[in-house]
Formats: C-alpha cells, sequence, structure tokens
C-alpha cells in the first residue's frame, strides 16, 4: 500500500507547501492586476461609474466561483503538475484574448437591455473566461498538496492565505505602480507572459514527455510578442494613461490650432494655442458671462476650480483678470502636466495646481481661506464624482466662500431631470438663491443636456437683467415648477445615488 502510495505521489508529482504557496500567490496576483486594468481598459467605452465597478467585481468573482468549481472537478480526476502547468498555459492564453475581445463587444453595446445588464453583459464578455480559468488553479494546488489528510487545516489555511496576499499585492502594485508605469495593454500581455512562463517552468519539473511543450509555447509568444510591438498593437490609443483617466490629444480638423482633450469616453476641453480666451463651448462661455455681470469693475478675482481639465476657464480668468489669483484643484497630475505640454498653459503660469482629491484639498484650506468665485467642473460626461455632489459637500463649499461669493456647476442630465432636481434640492439646503441655466434648448428637452448652475448666499439680480444670459437662464417660478413635477432626492454622504439617478441618460445615449 505505501509503495502503491508512494508511485501515485510521484505520478501526480506533489507540491511541496513553498512550491504551492508560491503558485497561488501568483495567480491571484494576476487576477487582480486584470481586476483593476478592466476598469482603466474599459472606461473609454463605459466610462467609470457605481455600475461600471460593481460589474467589474461581480463578473471576476463569478469566474472565480465558477473556475474553484471547475478546478475542484478536475483536480478529483486528473489533478498533476502537467495539468497544473497547461492550466497556466490556457490561463496566459485566455488573458492575452482580453485584448481581442475588446473589439468584439459592439454588438453588445446597442441590445436593449437595462444599462446595467449591458454593463455586465460587456464585462462578462472580455473577463469572464480569464477568470475563470485562473479560478481553476488554486483547487488544483490545493489537491497536489495534501499528502497528509491531518494537515488538511494547515496547508489549506496557508494556501488560502497566500492567495489573499497575492490578491492584496496585486491590487496595491497595480493601482499605484504597474497601470501608471505600463500601461494598461502591455499590462495584460505581461501578465499573460508571466502566466506562460509559470507554467513553462511548473512542466520542467514533471518527467511527462510533452514536458517541454509549455516551454516551446512560451517560445512561440516571446517571439510573437516581437511581432505585437512592433505592429503597435500594444500601443495604448492614449496619449497618455494615468490611474485616473485615458487622455487624448488631437488637432481640431477645422482649426488646427485647435486642440482638444478627451478623458476616457468624453470631449473635455477645446483649447486654442493662439487665443487662448476663445471659448469653445457655450457653458464655458455662459461661465464667462456670469463672472463678468456678477464681478463688473473687478480688476481681481479669487477663484477656486474643482477640477482641470483643459485648464480653459482658467486661463482665460488668468489673461482676462490679470490680477487675480487662481487655484485649481485637479486630481490627476498627468491631466495638469498635458495642459502644460500639449495645451499652451505655460509654466510659468500664476495658476496654482494642487493634485489631489477636491473633497480632501478643500477639507485642507484654512479656515480663513476664502474665494470670490468656486467653480466646479468636474463631473466628466456621467462619470460623477458623487462624494462632490452632497449636502456636507456644498456646506464645506460655502464655508469658503466671500459673503457675496458664487458657487458656479455644469452638469449633466437627460430628460427626466432626476439628478438635476436631486443636486438642485441639496444645493438649496445650503445656499439661499439657486439658479439653472439651460446650456441648449429648454430645461428637460433633451436625451442629454448640460446645464449650469449658479449658488449663492445673497440674490443675483445681475443675471436677471442681461440679455446674454436671460435666455439661458430659468425664471424662478418657472425653476420651482419643474422641481415640483417629481420628488427630490437629498444628496447626502449617507445616501447618494447619482449613478441610479444619471441611469435613464446612460440608458437613452447609448452604451
Amino acid at each position: 500500500m505505501e509503495t502503491r502510495l508512494q508511485e501515485n505521489n510521484l505520478m501526480i508529482g506533489r507540491l511541496s507547501p513553498r512550491w504551492a504557496i508560491c503558485i497561488v500567490f501568483l495567480s491571484n496576483f494576476c487576477v487582480l492586476v486584470l481586476e483593476l486594468v478592466a476598469g482603466r481598459l474599459m472606461a473609454p467605452v463605459v466610462g467609470v461609474s457605481l455600475y461600471t465597478w460593481t460589474s467589474i467585481i461581480g463578473v471576476i468573482l463569478a469566474g472565480i466561483s465558477l473556475g474553484n468549481y471547475l478546478g475542484g472537478k478536475i483536480a478529483d480526476r486528473w489533478a498533476s503538475r502537467m495539468m497544473l502547468a497547461w492550466l497556466f498555459v490556457l490561463s496566459a492564453l485566455a488573458s492575452a484574448s482580453i485584448l481581442a475581445a475588446m473589439n468584439w463587444i459592439g454588438p453588445l453595446r446597442s441590445l436593449n437591455v437595462p444599462v446595467f445588464v449591458g454593463i455586465v453583459l460587456i464585462f462578462a464578455a472580455v473577463f469572464l473566461f480569464p477568470s475563470t480559468i485562473l479560478g481553476m488553479i488554486s483547487p488544483i494546488v490545493v489537491k497536489l498538496t495534501l499528502a497528509d489528510l491531518s494537515q488538511t487545516g494547515d496547508v489549506v489555511g496557508k494556501i488560502y492565505a497566500a492567495g489573499a496576499v497575492g490578491s492584496i499585492a496585486g491590487t496595491f502594485a497595480t493601482g499605484f505602480i504597474l497601470i501608471s508605469s505600463f500601461g494598461t495593454r502591455q499590462l495584460v500581455w505581461g501578465v499573460a507572459g508571466g502566466l506562460l512562463l509559470t507554467g513553462a517552468i511548473i512542466s520542467f519539473t514533471t518527467r511527462e514527455r510533452r514536458r517541454y511543450a509549455p516551454g516551446i509555447v512560451f517560445l512561440i509568444f516571446l517571439t510573437t510578442s516581437v511581432a505585437v510591438w512592433q505592429q503597435g498593437w500594444l500601443t495604448s490609443p492614449c496619449f497618455r494613461e494615468t490611474n485616473y483617466f485615458c487622455i487624448k490629444v488631437r488637432a481640431d480638423q477645422e482649426n488646427p490650432d485647435v486642440q482638444i482633450l478627451t478623458l476616457d469616453r468624453l470631449v473635455h476641453s477645446y483649447v486654442d494655442l493662439n487665443d487662448p480666451t476663445n471659448l469653445r463651448y457655450q457653458y464655458e462661455r455662459i461661465y464667462a458671462e456670469v463672472v463678468e455681470t456678477i464681478f463688473a469693475g473687478g480688476p481681481s478675482l479669487r477663484a477656486l476650480f474643482i477640477g482641470g481639465g483643459g485648464y480653459t476657464f482658467p486661463h482665460f480668468l488668468e489673461i482676462t483678470y490679470p490680477d487675480s489669483r487662481i487655484d485649481v484643484i485637479e486630481i490627476d497630475s498627468g491631466v495638469t502636466e498635458i495642459a502644460h505640454t500639449e495645451l499652451g498653459l505655460p509654466r510659468d503660469t500664476s495658476i496654482r495646481s494642487i493634485n489631489e482629491d477636491a473633497r480632501r484639498a478643500i477639507s485642507n484650506l484654512a479656515p480663513s481661506e476664502r474665494y470670490d468665485l468656486i467653480v466646479g467642473d468636474a463631473f466628466n460626461d456621467f462619470s460623477v464624482p458623487y462624494h462632490l455632489t452632497t449636502l456636507q459637500f456644498n456646506q464645506l463649499v460655502a464655508g469658503h466662500l466671500t459673503e457675496q461669493g458664487i458657487y458656479m456647476i455644469n452638469i449633466i442630465d437627460g430628460k427626466q431631470g432626476a439628478f438635476l432636481r436631486a443636486y438642485v434640492h441639496t444645493l438649496g439646503q445650503v445656499f439661499d438663491h439657486v439658479y439653472v441655466a439651460a446650456v441648449d434648448g429648454k430645461i428637460g428637452d433633451r436625451i442629454r443636456q448640460t446645464y449650469v448652475i449658479v449658488a449663492s448666499r445673497q440674490p443675483l439680480e445681475e443675471l436677471a437683467v442681461n440679455p446674454s444670459l436671460t435666455q439661458y437662464f430659468v425664471s424662478p417660478t418657472g425653476l420651482q415648477t419643474y422641481l415640483r413635477e417629481e420628488p427630490a432626492v437629498l444628496l447626502s454622504d449617507d445616501y447618494v445615488p447619482v449613478d441610479n439617478l444619471l441611469a435613464p441618460v446612460f440608458a437613452d445615449s447609448g452604451l
């Protein structure tokens, strides 16, 4: 009996606990790399929202669970080092297939299904298969490591702890280092190469006749990588990839001197390199008209911008109000750098950039720090930083405005107007006067509509007498009538369903 057990152990190739810990650590590391890459890789397709990250996490967990189940079945019948090696080879190919699958999801974007269903289907089409194959590895490793049933708890505990540590390491490494260093496409390809190499190493430790086959696949992969690199297939479509955005910069076809900044899936800014005072977006022209109307005759302003983007309007204010103090909170230092290198923002600009989260930055301002104007321009398409919409955030903003100061924001909503009503209702809890301008058309008559909102402690009667603005701003009576058409949600730090409120707009606009 003992001889037969030894022969069986030799045949399947038992793993030492150290080997098992390393293998599971690596496989779980790769799973979390792919999970975080999924968010950045798909942001230009579906944006970044609660729905996006819910879908990512759900699909990856579903794949791991399915893989654990299938891996357990395989482990009981065919567990061996060679089987483990081939699973690593298959997981590598599945990981590499992510880049190809990105080109096949077009039909899923046009399905007539609820928004969250469509997003789940898109992520499942791209990431379910790789996560399933990677999930099959752990059960087989457990099977190959267990030589004594009396040590089951100790062995399984160590293996799953190693998997958890691998997941943690993959999370931190990807979020803090890998994406910004290599970009998403090269990172996915690197994961595939690492998994292939692991499979080749495991196969070399067996006595199987075909133990060199995974190594040959790895050599083919290396050769293919050269061709893939030369063809530019791993080159990111982004001008620059950061931890926050896929940043693209291109010249306007009609006027090459105008540079267009795109963040993820939305054109964010137009910048005229020859004339920085040329404002292409209508909402920016409304911004300028409001500032000129409210602060007429003032040579300088103290202004704070929440969101920098192309720095179009901050630079406009710097030129038109040359004695002003302008601070810009832009979470992504990469966006600020692009503004300097590609969008004409001088290095010696008087604009002070603060590269951190706006909520944190404003919370860290000295209590005595006051601004005449605070501009909220951090809402990118339907990717809304929800913590910048709440009652508590509005209170923070109000605490840093002068008595005559104004808070000016642009948001996007659609025909139903659930987000607009909630946002205006929430602002009204802090500011006595809230004004809404529909940038294009009438309030609530478009599938996707941009609004400029102005809030203040004091009445802004100047807005009602400026013909350039009255055509956009809704009358106080009209605004109250619109707000009363549907119940409005109060947005707070404890309850801020922004993605749900914007879901109808997302659905009407298409994925």
